[in-house]
């Protein structure tokens, strides 16, 4: 067993967390003096919790040059603090027998466990001081960035549909910070150093810059007093202004082609769309979600049924729309074409918008609107049967600059959408002037 340096308050329980008979939906909020704001959802099904400490900071806010420093910065807060040696914390919660883990997005960074309830002490202790009191020594940086810049190799240069994404993402977003990979270019984490880092983590880490969302078998009373005792006492800061990553609404057509390493060539399409924070309305974002749904959502959809299944055209074709984004956001097709088939990416290309326009010709008809919201409706029921994800889009929501309110009114306002609001979205977002192309071919290949 290691010996720990530990001068953690809690190491094995806290306070005893009692059983009651509260409703599964019963959610709360609540606020500390400092600006740290709190969600505490009560779900009896099982005697467990997660705890999810979100901080509003991402790669979008980091500045030309020093892209990666948000990914890094998760990374490093694990390397030692004033109450833990370097992996403590880490094994003080496997002690535990809980599940944790970290990410890094576009728009935030987010810390989170999945423990039993009488533990959640602990968690809140770890996270109040890894987001206080991280060392972020030299030494410890010099060794973890060479385990980014290999993450970086595995899933981005040395992974052809990492790489052609990347580069996707990097045109589809001529004029705003979402074109800036997570991870970092790698030239920004050659050079990138351990006083950066600290130099980030004073500016973003802050108690009114966070969101801790709690959800399992709790209450408010027991949270909150936990919650005052950890978090309470650290100050907040000042934080820089934060602007939302706006697009060009029709940055103009643009393509990239790419040689590498596949059995198959593959097409990736991309359209610049409105998030739910940028959208002219809910009912527009609502209306993009089902349009994802209706294209390549499903086995039944336009894309599957018509150009793989029938046509045999594609081995494989899907699309994803994110509407969860502080600012704008994509709707990406991807497809790859059977080895077979002996047309170029241009000609399949060009089959994918005859379907494209014959959804804004030809809405669709009840039959198949209904089952593309009832496929996204279950989806969404099934997210709340855990409590990870039900903590997750609140945090998301939370964290974009809207309320976790939203997600209740979900089912709702997904219901309200007709055919005619889909083709309208249609029309007006999937046009050439949104959209952005990657051609990935095998190589030693002529298209």
């Amino acid at each position: 067993m290691n010996i720990y340096c530990s001068a953690l308050l809690l190491l094995s329980g806290l306070m005893p967390m009692m059983a009651f008979t509260a409703s599964a939906s019963t959610t709360h909020e609540f606020s500390l003096d400092n600006g740290l704001k709190v969600v505490v959802r009560e779900d009896h099904r099982a005697p467990v919790a997660t705890s999810q400490l979100w901080i509003k900071v991402g790669s979008s806010q980091e500045p030309p040059g020093q892209s990666g420093l948000s990914h890094a910065l998760e990374h490093m807060l694990y390397q030692g603090s004033s109450k833990t040696c370097a992996g403590e914390a880490s094994a003080i919660l496997e002690r535990l027998g809980a599940e944790e883990n970290a990410v890094t997005s576009n728009d935030y960074t987010a810390y989170y466990q999945t423990l039993a309830p009488d533990h959640l002490g602990v968690a809140f202790e770890l996270m109040a001081d890894l987001m206080t009191t991280a060392h972020l020594r030299t030494e410890s940086f010099a060794t973890e960035i060479e385990v980014i810049k290999q993450e970086r190799r595995e899933h981005t240069d040395d992974a052809p549909q990492g790489l052609a994404m990347e580069r996707l993402q990097a045109i589809a977003f001529p004029s705003s910070a979402h074109a800036t990979p997570t991870i970092g270019w790698m030239h920004d984490l050659q050079r990138m150093s351990a006083t950066q880092l600290r130099e980030w983590y004073q500016r973003w880490y802050a108690p009114n810059n966070a969101t801790l969302v709690i959800v399992g078998d709790v209450s408010l009373g027991q949270i909150k007093p936990l919650v005052e005792r950890y978090f309470g006492d650290i100050p907040r800061k000042t934080l820089p202004q934060v602007y939302a990553p706006l697009e060009l609404a029709e940055p103009g057509e643009r393509k990239i082609a790419l040689s590498q390493a596949i059995h198959a060539p593959q097409l990736l399409m991309s359209f610049n769309l409105p998030s739910l924070t940028t959208a002219p309305d809910r009912r527009t974002v609502q209306a993009l979600r089902l349009l994802d749904i209706l294209l390549a959502g499903s086995n039944s959809a336009r894309l599957k049924k018509h150009l793989q299944f029938n046509e045999d055209l594609f081995s494989q074709i899907s699309s994803g729309y994110d509407p969860f984004n502080r600012g704008d956001s994509l709707l990406l097709l991807s497809a790859q074409l059977n080895s077979h088939q002996r047309i170029s990416l241009d000609q399949a290309q060009a089959r994918i918008w005859q379907v494209i326009e014959q959804l804004k010709t030809t809405p669709p008809d009840p039959e198949e609107l209904e089952r593309a919201r009832t496929l996204l409706i279950a989806s969404q029921v099934y997210q709340q049967d855990s409590i990870s994800e039900q903590a997750t889009r609140m945090g998301t929501l939370e964290s974009i600059g809207l309320s976790w309110r939203l997600m209740e009114e979900d089912i709702e306002t997904l219901n309200q959408v007709s055919a005619k609001d889909i083709q309208q979205a249609a029309v007006t977002y999937l046009t050439r002037q949104r959209m952005s192309v990657a051609h990935l071919m095998p190589e030693n290949s002529h298209e």
